[in-house]
């Protein structure tokens, strides 16, 4: 199966959920879609648990920043 198909089902479904439980949500997107159209998806290999949690969370940081950032 291809990774798309999962991530269009989860963000399809997610979506519907949110919406329907927050009706100050609905209003915002209206006529809108909640997610972005594109999504990210890598294997991680031998990297670990850490190094993912650390670069998700810097993700708001400086695009500067972001470049300087290497898995080793």
């Amino acid at each position: 199966m291809a990774i798309g198909k999962p991530v269009q089902y989860l963000k399809g479904k997610s979506s519907y959920k949110l919406l329907m439980e927050n009706k100050q949500l609905s209003k915002m997107f209206w006529g809108r879609h909640l997610w972005g159209r594109g999504y990210f998806v890598a294997t991680t290999g031998t990297i670990t648990d850490d190094v993912i949690k650390s670069y998700i969370e810097n993700q708001d940081d400086s695009a500067e920043q972001q470049e300087d950032f290497t898995i080793g």
